[in-house]
């Protein structure tokens, strides 16, 4: 009687097609991802009778009149850019200074019932923010604050504090004991610890939490809407005034959004290594 062996395919091929359709996928959502993005900035270039065309005209002309309506028109789009660069820039600033110590206490040198203290900095961030509304309102009003970059600065500081703690404290709980202990024998206090042991090693860690918090301040708009009206608008709540009774001005929209996208794409390209690196620490992938 002939025995019969049965060959099985070499664990490499099948690991090697398993591989080819993650990478095939990884394209196809990327695409799908980018593909608005894309339409956007080719709708940008097109006048708005051929930005209004239905079925779209993909092949339509190319022109600037977006960009020169969006940069000459009625109201100047340089003040709600710099509204929003200043309480971006100012409120993750805010964070680090204070996410970066919490943390700390959190994880290497943890204080009593710091998963408590944890789960209360999440808990923030279950109360849906229209609920508050109205309250941070009558705050704003009371203490004349209506209007001001400031509020946002300090509104947005709080908004962003507990995602940064949680991030910082899994980064910081990635760093060596030994460093701690070798910073803390050659009489380190805590204020050099933090700034020569332990920030070179979480830089990564740093730069995708700073630019995480620039990107929520940066959108943020239900805020900048109800609280501000023209000394404080930020570029969201500009980009509403293209949305008009008299209709929808696309290509002016869309170059508009293109225009305040920018420095978030920028900011994300120039810290993509330091993001990528700083994602792979620590709980947080």
């Amino acid at each position: 009687m002939t025995a019969t062996t049965v060959q099985a395919a070499p664990p490499g091929k099948k690991e090697g097609r398993g591989g080819a359709w993650l990478s095939l996928l990884a394209w196809v959502v990327g695409i799908l991802f980018v593909l608005p993005v894309v339409w956007m900035v080719l709708t940008s270039f097109h006048s708005e009778a051929n930005a209004a065309q239905n079925p779209p005209a993909v092949f339509a002309p190319l022109t600037l009149e977006g960009y020169r309506e969006f940069f000459s028109g009625g109201a100047s789009p340089w003040p709600p850019l710099l509204n929003s660069l200043t309480a971006s820039v100012l409120s993750t600033a805010l964070v680090l200074l204070l996410a970066i110590p919490a943390a700390y206490a959190l994880s290497i040198k943890p204080v009593k019932k710091w998963s408590d203290v944890l789960f209360f900095f999440l808990s923030t961030k279950m109360l849906p923010v229209v609920a508050g509304l109205l309250p941070l309102y009558l705050f704003a009003q009371n203490a004349g604050l209506l209007d001001n970059v400031w509020l946002l600065i300090l509104f947005y500081t709080s908004m962003n504090l507990p995602i940064a703690v949680w991030m910082m404290r899994s980064f910081l709980s990635e760093v060596p004991v030994e460093m701690l202990e070798a910073a803390q024998m050659d009489g380190a206090n805590l204020t050099k610890t933090l700034r020569s042991v332990i920030a070179p090693v979480v830089t990564p860690g740093i730069a995708a939490t700073a630019l995480i918090c620039f990107i929520f301040s940066w959108n943020e708009l239900l805020f900048a809407r109800v609280l501000t009206a023209t000394v404080a608008e930020t570029a969201p709540v500009f980009l509403t005034s293209f949305v008009t009774s008299q209709g929808l001005f696309l290509a002016q929209l869309c170059a508009a959004a293109f225009v305040v996208s920018l420095p978030v794409l920028v900011a994300g390209f120039a810290a993509q290594d330091k993001l990528v690196q700083g994602l792979s620490l620590g709980s947080v992938k």
